[in-house]
């Protein structure tokens, strides 16, 4: 399967709480539901054709843990994504969760960069990162991560968690799909290329 991390970000990098100012609150959080009021028919069309990709879901425990108490109890029948949400196998990466709530789940213990490898190595489509931010930044590190999707809403909020906010090494990446929605939202896809590549530039040696 190929590993696909998709995250909602704001133009400053912000992943945390897009979908209601009560929907992550940790470390002090306040500032969540930035990307509701940016929400389209075309953003909807396609995060729901970017979960249709999928064979299985891979969180750390925050998320999880999160998407366990809001998911089910949203009974909407129209909900493009409730029933793919609540039916696709889950995989949770934690050392603390001794069992899932939210069927079906798989705890993975040990190494992630070991478990996922091997969830990897499988046959199948999408193993999607949805959230997870620090789960996705190491696996992308570690270069297990094939596929990058974003959707960037036009807003910046100034705090919070963001993504791709590590120390590891420069990851390079390749811009294959863009798309831009009626309300400004910037839908990318990105394939993971490696190192990032650096050289050096050989034109004109001073700007006045």
């Amino acid at each position: 399967m190929k590993v696909v991390l998709t995250e909602f970000v704001t133009l400053d990098g912000v992943s945390q709480g897009p979908g209601s100012p009560s929907e992550d609150t940790s470390d002090g959080f306040t500032r969540g539901g930035w990307l509701v009021p940016h929400m389209d028919e075309l953003f909807v069309q396609r995060t729901s054709e970017w979960l249709d990709l999928a064979d299985g879901l891979l969180l750390g425990r925050r998320t999880y843990e999160a998407f366990a108490r809001d998911w089910p109890q949203i009974t909407d029948p129209d909900d493009p994504f409730t029933e793919r949400m609540n039916s696709l196998p889950k995989y949770v990466v934690t050392s603390t969760l001794r069992e899932g709530s939210w069927k079906p789940t798989t705890i993975l213990r040990g190494d992630p960069v070991q478990t996922v490898g091997e969830l990897k190595a499988r046959p199948g489509r999408e193993l999607q990162i949805h959230g997870s931010a620090r789960l996705g930044n190491a696996l992308l590190a570690a270069g297990l991560v094939d596929t990058l999707r974003l959707a960037v809403a036009p807003t910046v909020i100034g705090s919070g968690r963001r993504l791709l906010d590590h120390p590891s090494p420069p990851a390079g990446l390749r811009l294959v799909q863009h798309e831009v929605t009626v309300n400004g939202v910037l839908l990318l896809q990105y394939e993971a290329i490696g190192a990032a590549p650096v050289a050096e530039y050989e034109g004109v040696t001073a700007f006045v």
